[in-house]
């Protein structure tokens, strides 16, 4: 996993304490969805600002029935199928909104959810925007990351590595766990959802 190969010199200090990795760029999710995935648990997503650690992805590949890709492009998930290092974010069950990063080479429509934070960045604003006070409550689930972070539909489309999105490397190799993904009735039995190990911020425990 790329996590180890991080150096201390490219580490960005913070005023509150916290450490930022070096900031990941496209080429970054030019690789298989199955190496990207694990790689972003530990990385810091911030979109204006607010945002934390990521704790917990799904990956989801081209050839998988549960992928939105699988049956081909559509106007909703023509981003899945372009270059790498965007976003493409659609609503679920038409309530809430969800964001993925694109990975692989353009045309194979691979993509990484992003399933749950540990806020760090921005939390009066999360808690204004989400209604509730407690923190580990913010960001675990795809939904209230989403919405915490007041990310929708307009920011389908956008580079990973320009503004309004901020996305940091882990400052240190994590310690990662694998299970079968959540919420999806196809393929149930891959074991391509990771998460940070023992962390109070997962949507569901692995």
């Amino acid at each position: 996993m790329a996590q180890g190969r991080i150096s201390s010199d490219r580490l960005v200090p913070r005023p509150s304490g916290q450490i930022l990795g070096r900031p990941l760029k496209r080429a970054f999710f030019a690789r298989s969805v199955h190496e990207v995935a694990p790689d972003l648990v530990g990385a810091t997503l911030l979109v204006n600002g607010v945002g934390g650690i990521i704790v917990e992805v799904e990956a989801y590949h081209h050839t998988d029935p549960a992928a939105h890709s699988f049956r081909g492009p559509t106007p909703r998930n023509k981003v899945m199928f372009g270059p790498p290092g965007f976003t493409y974010v659609y609503r679920s069950y038409g309530i809430h909104w969800c964001v993925n990063f694109v990975c692989e080479k353009e045309g194979s429509a691979s993509a990484v959810l992003i399933r749950a934070l540990r806020p760090t960045h921005g939390i009066p604003a999360m808690r204004r925007r989400r209604g509730l006070h407690d923190e580990r409550s913010l960001c675990s689930g795809p939904g209230k990351l989403t919405e915490a972070l007041g990310i929708t539909d307009v920011h389908s489309g956008l580079p990973l590595d320009g503004a309004p999105i901020a996305l940091h490397a882990p400052p240190h190799k994590p310690d990662i766990v694998a299970g079968v993904r959540v919420g999806i009735t196809k393929a149930i039995e891959l074991p391509w959802r990771y998460g940070l190990k023992d962390s109070k911020f997962l949507s569901k425990p692995f």
